[in-house]
């Protein structure tokens, strides 16, 4: 006996077939898009998604801005509407989206969700590896940048340019203060679901905590988690210090970011329209890494006025410790290359 499942599969099939017989027959051709079409006139808009608040104290929501703003002084044929904090999807189903064409054209986001894509760029992500801002653009803007570009433009995402994050990304808690390096141990530490941010809160000493951008603040406030890390000028933006009392200056890992754009939609543009594209991403880079130093300052001033404690510490074990686990994770991800690439640039 046929179940009533395959009945329906069966009836389902067969009612395909007669609807493209009648495209075929009666239908003629469908209607070809003109945005489909590389140099067609006309604008089309840019959609452009980022997870984070629609606050320009954020490195996120500023690129997504001053993109839009640097684009439409090169051409007025492609508007950019901006989707924040996560209406078009998380970061991950945002970037699968662009792989196929739909949902965001565009998106600014940290590195760490890329490695679901082409684990070498997970070698930026190693903890204490970056000297300093001169060191990350050095890198970026380089060998090791365009290495990584291509491996994910094989992925179906183009990377448009190199942007920095605003400050090192440092150990908040919401109670307990941390000074010295032993106090960590046993923290429930939210950080971004990625092997490389998990690694490196245990290397640290840490109980390290995967968990949802979007369900941080409920975390820190019913004691699910003891604390996060993260960048200060985010944690003014999402307004963190309401709930979160203590930041510790561990500037353990250094926030890359990422431009990107999908590469179905990028064929679609013509060659002129691609360049301004471009040059308003690089023009957006600029101005944000011209800002990075800055409102790092400006963001932990901030948080001691609204109430954080700001403590330092003692970072040296810790520093000693990453050079062998960056060795480990580099192996892994098959990025041992550009692991020395990197330390050799550290050097100049």
């Amino acid at each position: 006996m046929i179940s009533p499942e395959k009945i329906l599969v069966s009836w389902l099939v067969r009612l395909g077939v007669i609807v493209a017989l009648a495209m075929v027959a009666g239908c003629g051709p469908a209607p070809v898009d003109p945005a489909a079409a590389p140099g067609k006139s006309g604008p089309k808009e840019i959609r452009f998604a980022h997870v984070h608040a629609p606050d320009v104290a954020g490195e996120l929501h500023f690129t997504a801005v001053a993109f839009g703003e640097a684009l439409a002084t090169l051409s007025d044929r492609h508007p950019v509407r901006i989707f924040a904090q996560g209406t078009l999807g998380s970061e991950r189903e945002v970037y699968e989206g662009m792989q196929l064409g739909s949902g965001a054209a565009m998106t600014v986001s940290g590195t760490a969700i890329l490695n679901n894509f082409d684990q070498r760029i997970g070698v930026v992500d190693l903890p204490y590896l970056w000297k300093d801002f001169d060191h990350v653009h050095r890198v970026l803007d380089g060998e090791v940048g365009r290495l990584l570009a291509e491996g994910l433009e094989q992925q179906g995402i183009m990377l448009l340019t190199w942007i920095d994050g605003w400050g090192f990304r440092n150990l908040v808690t919401t109670q307990k203060p941390v000074t010295r390096a032993e106090e960590v141990k046993g923290l429930k530490i939210r950080t971004i679901p990625s092997p490389l941010y998990l690694a490196a809160l245990r290397m640290m000493g840490a109980n390290p905590t995967p968990m949802a951008y979007g369900e941080i603040y409920t975390g820190l406030q019913t004691g699910v988690i003891d604390g996060f890390e993260q960048g200060p000028a985010i944690l003014v933006a999402e307004r963190f210090y309401e709930v979160a009392k203590h930041l510790t200056t561990s500037r353990h890992l250094f926030p890359a970011m990422v431009v990107c754009y999908s590469k179905v939609h990028w064929d679609r543009l013509g060659a002129d329209e691609q360049a301004k594209v471009r040059q308003a991403a690089q023009t957006t880079r600029d101005r944000g890494r011209a800002l990075a130093p800055q409102r790092e300052a400006e963001a932990l001033k901030t948080l001691a006025e609204r109430g954080m404690t700001i403590h330092g510490i003692d970072t040296r074990g810790w520093e000693e410790a990453a050079i062998k686990l960056q060795d480990q994770l580099a192996a892994e991800r098959g990025a041992t290359d550009l692991l020395k690439k990197i330390r050799e640039a550290a050097k100049k």
